[in-house]
């Protein structure tokens, strides 16, 4: 049992016996409505069984995990365009959240779009992944158990972020791996340094890189000593969530247009305004000034509800 647990209660229960029980609970659709070709459909529903499978079966840490423990995520491969017999280009929207303590609340941990997959998928054939060997032995068949094992790592490492200081270090080191062994061949794009300044390869060099190491205490701050106090002790979370907004504003005027900040922001807009609307005058001017800046697209709306 990991831990992110709760209470003494819970805590107790780490000694007992449990059985083992997979981390993810995710729900992968394929949609290929934007497709107007002969292939048959069908094939996108098997491809769309195999890849829950490969989430939801395997074991992706060492630690056991509660059946009501297990993080919630979606994947949505929208199919874009045939690019030749069997090989589709696709965008991939991914999500994940975790429960708020003592609430029935959801919080989001990661809401992204990956605007670029290739890959290749023969109906029925195996869709496989292994650690060992990433690239597999073809690259476009490679590639897409490659990005969902790549993500699914990732949302493990930040869900342990959120519970325990850098607690999903291994994890993003898990997700380094793929990284530095990602297939490569025609089409494919998304791991590599120079592919562009948003893409696989920064997100998981901005969580391992050690210049960086602020913005794992601001993500426990923002979900440990923020979001889980705001039921039980709503002044102190709302003070530790500005003292998180804080360390924001200055890690992004040491490190500007790090991509690491606008996927922690992604998503979080309401969540923000309603932690911050029942703040003191004082408390909703100073997130609304810090909001505006790290958040320059929803400025307007941060300014509108908190001044």
């Amino acid at each position: 049992m990991r831990s992110r647990l709760f209470s003494t209660i819970i805590i107790l229960c780490c000694f007992s016996t449990v059985a083992s029980a997979q981390e993810l609970q995710a729900r992968v659709s394929v949609n290929a409505s934007r497709v107007n070709s002969t292939v048959d459909k069908k094939i996108f529903t098997t491809l769309q069984t195999q890849l829950n499978n490969i989430l939801n079966n395997r074991k992706w840490t060492n630690d056991q995990f509660q059946p009501n423990e297990k993080i919630d995520c979606s994947f949505l491969i929208n199919i874009e365009s045939i690019l030749e017999s069997n090989v589709y280009k696709a965008t991939l929207t991914i999500q994940a959240a975790r429960p708020v303590f003592n609430s029935g609340y959801q919080t989001a941990l990661v809401n992204y779009i990956d605007a670029d997959i290739a890959f290749k998928y023969v109906e029925f054939q195996p869709v496989e992944f292994n650690e060992n060997r990433v690239q597999g032995t073809d690259a476009l068949v490679a590639n897409l158990p490659a990005v969902l094992a790549y993500y699914a790592y990732m949302i493990i490492g930040l869900d342990y972020d959120s519970f325990s200081p850098k607690g999903g270090e291994a994890y993003f080191r898990k997700a380094q791996n793929i990284v530095n062994n990602a297939p490569e061949g025609r089409n494919i794009s998304g791991w590599r340094v120079f592919d562009g300044t948003r893409n696989r390869y920064w997100l998981n060099e901005n969580l391992i890189n050690s210049r960086y190491n602020l913005v794992h205490d601001i993500i426990y701050t923002y979900y440990r000593s923020g979001l889980d106090k705001m039921f039980d002790a709503e002044a102190e979370a709302r003070a530790n969530t500005l003292q998180g907004l804080i360390q924001l504003q200055a890690f992004n005027k040491e490190n500007a247009n790090t991509m690491i900040l606008q996927f922690f922001m992604q998503g979080k807009m309401q969540e923000l305004i309603g932690i911050f609307k029942k703040g003191t005058p004082e408390q909703r001017t100073k997130a609304a000034d810090i909001l505006s800046e790290i958040d320059v697209i929803n400025s307007t709306r941060y300014k509108q509800e908190l001044r």
